[in-house]
């Protein structure tokens, strides 16, 4: 039970903890916005080095270390995202109008930066982890990066639940580039293959042979499935961000403090990608995380 159960679980938490965490920080006074990423740094050089101490460790622990080191090299990304350091090379509005292709490379551009650092940050951990045992730190990473690629094209297109309550003030200029619609026809083919993913990884934990196998594969399974939930989750009305209502706490605190420097907090379903839509009055959602 605990070879299954404890990998589980603490995918579960840190799932959790690391999106509150980001929300949290994200919702406090812009003058602490240096300290949060200057902390977040210094975590993420330990991160890389801990994906390439761990990368011949073909141990349990060291299967552990690799996951979770490549996801506090996704928070980073994440959290120097939201606090607007790691956007686009646009801070605009989409002009009124615009269709088609013109419309996706304006959306691209508006976060370009951030797409950028992430495929920065997947060929740093591939490098590190070049010709050793232990992939499961650049699988986790890589899967990750693509839960979330397929969500913001799902939430580009059209989904019903949006997540601009969880979009900071400097990026509000994100919403005018998603829709809201009942559907769109990447979701179902989005939605299966995280399916397939999901039920070949687990597939592997079954077949897995020893202990350093069988727990990468669980905590990359737990991932993936917390990946497919989330899609879900863009056209369920689900009050999930109720689960992170501590982490934000910081920007309802900033809000009694000055009401003028809060924005309006809509309910609407979060997914696992930083939404950008006009919101729908639900309650909301997350990835990370």
């Amino acid at each position: 039970m605990v070879t299954y159960g404890l990998p589980i679980v603490a995918t579960l938490v840190a799932w959790w903890f690391s999106t509150g965490a980001i929300l949290y920080l994200d919702g406090l006074p812009r003058a602490t916005f240096r300290w949060s990423l200057a902390g977040a740094t210094l975590a993420v050089l330990a991160a890389f080095w801990g994906l390439a101490a761990t990368a011949g460790d073909t141990s349990v622990a060291g299967a552990y270390l690799a996951v979770f080191c490549a996801l506090v090299v996704w928070g980073w990304n994440e959290l120097a995202f939201l606090l607007g350091y790691v956007a686009g090379t646009t801070r605009e509005p989409c002009a009124p109008g615009l269709r088609g292709f013109a419309r996706f490379g304006a959306a691209t551009r508006a976060i370009l930066h951030h797409e950028l650092a992430l495929l920065a940050s997947l060929a740093i951990i591939a490098v590190l982890t070049a010709d050793g045992a232990n992939l499961f730190g650049l699988a986790t990473f890589a899967l990750l990066f693509a839960m979330r690629l397929s969500t913001k094209l799902n939430i580009y297109l059209g989904v019903p639940n949006t997540t601009v309550e969880f979009l900071p003030e400097h990026l509000a200029y994100l919403k005018s580039y998603f829709r809201q619609r009942p559907m769109n026809l990447l979701f179902p083919l989005s939605v299966t293959a995280a399916t397939l993913l999901s039920a070949w990884l687990v597939h592997s934990v079954v077949r897995a042979g020893d202990p350093f196998a069988i727990t990468g594969f669980v905590l990359l399974a737990t991932f993936a499935v917390l990946g497919l939930v989330e899609h879900w989750f863009l056209v369920l009305p689900l009050p999930v961000a109720e689960l992170w209502a501590w982490g934000l706490r910081s920007r309802d605190e900033a809000a009694h403090a000055d009401p003028a420097l809060a924005p309006a907090r809509v309910a609407a379903p979060l997914p696992s990608a930083p939404g950008l839509a006009t919101p729908r009055a639900v309650p909301p959602p997350t990835l990370v995380a």
